[in-house]
């Protein structure tokens, strides 16, 4: 008999628990086993989960990226030119060292936009791949624009550095827009 109560009581038990547990990823999305929130407030403003998404170089699992935007946008080119917070969060899944992350970083930009080769854009791209550092398995890199300010980025990938404006912030999201097309051309 107390079997059967232990029995019935462990299923509710059980039970309980895994409501709990789906409460708590309520308002989360997950790619790649990374959880993400739906959404955010930054600096008072509410910015919404736009997209998800497994980066894997070769078959090995790198990294799962996340971009935020205030604004609902219909296409890239709305995304980039509206003055609203925008942030692209970036979750390692394997350790990766500073050189990796600025080799990186400067190839995929440099080539797609030339305008971050020389002057004042790769001046500012330089400060940004100069805060980098190495980073482990379950480490962030935080890129976040917002209006009147500029872009911050963060995270334990970097040091930490701020750049004024809107022209480098714009600079780098189209750049990431264009190759991780996300919404229709």
């Amino acid at each position: 008999m107390r079997k059967q109560a232990w029995t019935g009581h462990a299923r509710w038990l059980v039970l309980g628990l895994w409501l709990v547990a789906g409460a708590a990823h309520a308002g989360q999305k997950q790619v790649g086993g990374v959880r993400m929130p739906d959404s955010l407030t930054l600096q008072g403003r509410t910015v919404a989960l736009a997209h998800m998404e497994l980066h894997k170089r070769f078959f090995f699992k790198v990294y799962v990226w996340s971009l935020y935007l205030e604004d609902q946008p219909r296409n890239a080119s709305e995304a980039i030119a509206s003055d609203s917070v925008k942030r692209l969060h970036f979750r390692f899944l394997r350790d990766i060292s500073r050189a990796q992350l600025v080799d990186s970083l400067r190839h995929g930009l440099v080539s797609r936009n030339p305008h971050l080769r020389e002057g004042p854009l790769a001046q500012q791209l330089g400060v940004m791949l100069a805060s980098l550092r190495d980073v482990g398995k379950g480490g962030d890199l935080i890129i976040t624009y917002t209006p009147d300010g500029g872009l911050e980025v963060g995270g334990e990938a970097s040091g930490g550095v701020f750049i004024p404006g809107k022209s480098f912030a714009d600079a780098l999201f189209a750049v990431w827009l264009d190759a991780h097309p996300i919404f229709p051309r």
